[in-house]
């Protein structure tokens, strides 16, 4: 894990912080460091939510600081990922913030494809 310039307590905070935004919005806008912290935090609170019993469930909503994201993430988010391995998040570079030059990047929720059930599948 990378110290992001904070003392423990504090990037610990900021990542949970992040993490519960991430979950709840589906996509937000950091430096490219943090990005890539986050990115891996939120693929392991997805793997998580895919295993789907109590002690997941309580491991998740300890680390994420809002009960409902953390329902969402059970109930909406995990089960779209269902037959993903891996991969849950995509970060992608923006540039230069202006005002201290630090390299910003965006990090995303990978968009799902749902196959329909056809006659083909079946």
């Amino acid at each position: 894990m990378r110290k992001l310039g904070r003392t423990t307590d504090q990037r610990k905070a900021m990542l949970r912080g992040m993490v519960t935004l991430l979950l709840e919005t589906g996509k937000i806008t950091t430096t490219y460091t943090r990005a890539q912290e986050v990115s891996a935090k939120v693929d392991e609170m997805i793997t998580l939510g895919k295993k789907g019993d109590l002690a997941a469930y309580r491991a998740a909503l300890a680390y994420i600081t809002k009960e409902d994201v953390a329902k969402k993430l059970f109930s909406v988010i995990a089960p779209a990922y269902a037959n993903v391995n891996g991969g849950y998040t995509q970060v992608y570079k923006m540039g230069a913030r202006r005002g201290d030059g630090a390299e910003t990047a965006i990090v995303k929720l990978t968009p799902v494809v749902v196959e329909e059930a056809t006659e083909e599948n079946k």
